[in-house]
């Protein structure tokens, strides 16, 4: 701008002589080079918000690109005419608005093109988080879909179902082998597919009126209460799904049940079903089922609560608290910060793949004709029954009473997990943020947890409250995911032992089930082929594959930030190790939170 001013004046004019013009020209230059060297030698100072209005008076259609073009103003070689793009926003006549990330330095004669991106909003069921907008993986941006190799392979997985690997074999031959057992029975609900619903049982729900003469076998003569007491009774009780009415499958109505069961760590220190209710509201019709019935009475009514525990798990644990909320994560993310925030940087690879496995869930799994959406009803979820703390596990652990509960593999390799990760955010977040008000003051960031939280009810003004969240977000999209989802086939691959649907209501009295009344329950066997082969489809790893602690170097080159990857890395490593150490005197082994096991993202 300062050389645009400097007008040249007509050598042949009679009262201005060169030398008048060229001193002044010449200190002009040489105030120009001396600012330029100041401003290279110091970068910071060199960057200024500025805006700039481009008018265009007719539409121009659906954009998807902005293209940049610059070229040098001055004509001086040496000075620097770079400029930085943040983003290019773009108001249509019609009122629609897109946004073009940009965040990148622009040299002369440069042309680049940026795409559209911003990231869409959509209402996928009423009480549940929002959406991406997008109706097939086509629409998605090309960086976040799939790799050949992730597509290629999912894609033959879902055609070719067969299970040759050993790890699926030895879980399938185990699984039908024990689970008859009760022992197997109280195993998963700590260390299964779902260790999320178990809590300590300090006083007997009123709906649940189980007496001392009832259980008085199964506690070895044990007073009832003075067990309470000692913290030895556990309760698992399905009561959001009381009310729910089961699908109609291929013509025939479903049945899903709404049980309460007790549970009691023996002297052994093993964890037994004592107790299983399978209404919610008691009653003569509504018999508590004990381990001293008959056989096939008993095993009924731990059939409807593996059943029940099913649909909590894919529905609630699973689809809910982790994939979906890893899109609102990622979305979030997407469209507010740039590519060059220390935030986007620590997540961006935590987001790997989320957003086409979500879109694909809801086309195939969870859509009209879902294969999941035929035997469950979509329904009684509910983001309400969400909070912030059931997702920090450190605190979902004491509010369900379970810190010494023996043989607890997912809270003992969960909280050395969660641990790590907290310990990593926070020597990260602490190298970019060094005060509170650093937190207040990002306003990229909260914009970014406001978009998070709809209305903005939760903000941060500390750095402890923003590592803590981070923290969260992290454990949520990578090990509680690992936890809900790798053992998927491993424990639903043998179908009695977590059946996807029942085709006969709870029993309502007792003495009367026998082996036919069970082979009758279960799903017919299209149903169940369909079940194993999505299960085993969500059980699969690619060949791309990304675990726990990876992909952070594509996106930071700073020498702090990199030293705490590494650092971070030989950790996890240690801790796999560790591990496998633990397992090796194990009946069966507990792997899903292995780091190598632990994939970085909701890409499955």
């Amino acid at each position: 701008p300062i050389a645009a001013a400097v007008h040249s004046p007509s050598i042949n004019s009679p009262s201005i002589q060169p030398t008048t013009y060229l001193i002044p020209i010449f200190v002009i230059v040489f105030l120009l080079f001396c600012t330029q060297a100041f401003l290279l030698a110091h970068p910071h100072l060199h960057i200024y918000h500025s805006s700039l209005d481009v008018p265009c008076p007719s539409s121009l259609g659906h954009l998807e690109f902005v293209v940049l073009e610059s070229e040098p103003y001055l004509p001086f070689c040496f000075l620097n005419s770079d400029w930085f793009c943040s983003k290019v926003v773009v108001t249509t006549p019609e009122g629609d608005m897109a946004n073009f990330p940009c965040y990148h330095w622009i040299s002369g004669h440069e042309r680049l093109v940026f795409r559209e991106a911003t990231g869409y909003w959509s209402i996928y069921a009423e009480g549940l988080p929002q959406i991406m907008k997008v109706d097939s993986t086509s629409e998605l941006p090309a960086e976040v879909r799939f790799s050949f190799t992730k597509n290629f392979e999912f894609n033959f997985t879902a055609v070719e179902f067969h299970f040759t690997h050993d790890h699926f074999v030895f879980f399938l031959e185990y699984a039908e082998k024990n689970w008859k057992e009760d022992e197997f029975f109280g195993y998963q609900l700590l260390n299964g597919l779902n260790p999320m619903m178990i809590h300590r049982c300090s006083k007997l729900p009123e709906n649940f009126p189980v007496t001392e003469d009832m259980v008085k076998a199964s506690l070895f003569g044990k007073n009832l209460e003075a067990e309470i007491q000692k913290g030895n009774i556990f309760l698992v009780d399905y009561k959001r799904l009381h009310g729910v009415t089961a699908n109609v499958i291929h013509g025939k109505q479903h049945f899903l049940a709404a049980p309460l069961c007790l549970l009691y760590v023996t002297p052994e220190d093993k964890l037994i079903p004592i107790a299983i209710q399978l209404k919610q509201e008691p009653g003569e019709d509504n018999p508590i089922f004990l381990p001293t019935d008959s056989e096939y009475d008993w095993l009924l009514a731990k059939i409807f609560v593996r059943s029940a525990d099913f649909a909590e798990h894919e529905l609630n644990f699973h689809l809910l608290r982790t994939h979906l909320l890893a899109e609102v994560f990622a979305v979030s993310t997407l469209r507010n910060l740039p590519m060059v925030h220390p935030l986007y940087k620590l997540l961006i690879s935590h987001f790997r793949y989320t957003l086409q496995i979500n879109t694909l869930a809801r086309q195939t799994l969870v859509s009209e004709n879902g294969v999941i959406t035929e035997v469950l009803p979509i329904p009684f979820l509910s983001v309400a029954s969400l909070t912030y703390s059931s997702l920090c596990m450190p605190e979902d652990i004491i509010a369900r009473g379970l810190e010494s509960i023996p043989n607890f593999f997912y809270r003992e390799d969960g909280l050395k997990l969660w641990a790590i990760v907290h310990r990593f955010v926070q020597k990260m977040i602490g190298h970019y943020y060094t005060c509170d008000s650093d937190v207040q003051k990002d306003c990229e960031l909260q914009n970014w947890i406001k978009d998070i939280f709809f209305h903005g009810f939760l903000s941060f003004s500390s750095v402890t409250e923003l590592v803590k969240f981070l923290t969260m977000v992290i454990f949520t999209v990578s090990v509680q995911h690992a936890a809900v989802s790798n053992g998927q086939f491993d424990f639903g691959g043998w179908m009695p032992n977590f059946p996807i649907s029942l085709q006969q209501p709870p029993p309502t009295t007792k003495g009367q089930c026998t082996e036919s009344t069970m082979l009758k329950t279960f799903p017919d066997i299209s149903t169940t082929v369909h079940g194993m082969a999505v299960l085993y489809l969500l059980s699969t790893q690619s060949t791309d594959y990304v675990a726990l602690g990876n992909g952070y170097q594509d996106h930071f080159s700073e020498k702090i930030p990199l030293e705490l990857i590494h650092e971070t890395q030989d950790v996890l490593k240690k801790f796999n190790f560790e591990i496998q150490g633990r397992n090796v005197s194990l009946p069966l082994s507990y792997t899903y939170l292995n780091p190598n096991n632990v994939e970085n993202s909701v890409a499955l």
